[in-house]
């Protein structure tokens, strides 16, 4: 099941590519403050989603996905200040930041037809 779910396929594969932006930004940009910053909230979302997956009730699992949506709203943040900060280049950006406006928008998508008050 899991493994077929678009959410959970795209918040993983983004959580991977965080992590080798953080160590790009460690390694060769020498910034550890915003790198941890969007490591954090760039992995927390797909957490949240395993988790919504793994919730015992509705109002668990719409509670846990818009705790992602608001990491991956913060992840957005954290990717526009490195860019325009200069340390990740545009093309790095605009990837990145695309499927991160990806992983909003199926979140919001779900959140909208799932209500707490379902179940």
């Amino acid at each position: 099941m899991e493994r077929n779910n678009p959410i959970v396929v795209k918040s993983k594969a983004l959580a991977l590519r965080i992590i080798r932006l953080n160590r790009y930004l460690c390694d060769e940009e020498h910034e550890y403050v915003l790198s941890k910053q969007v490591l954090r909230s760039g992995t927390s979302i797909g957490a949240n989603v395993r988790e919504a997956l793994r919730g015992y009730s509705r109002k668990e699992f719409y509670a846990r996905l818009n705790i992602a949506l608001r990491e991956a709203s913060e992840t957005e943040y954290w990717l526009e200040l490195l860019h325009e900060s200069d340390m990740i280049s545009e093309e790095a950006f605009i990837s990145i930041y695309q499927d991160t406006q990806e992983i909003i928008r199926l979140l919001v998508s779900i959140i909208k037809t799932r209500k707490p008050d379902e179940g």
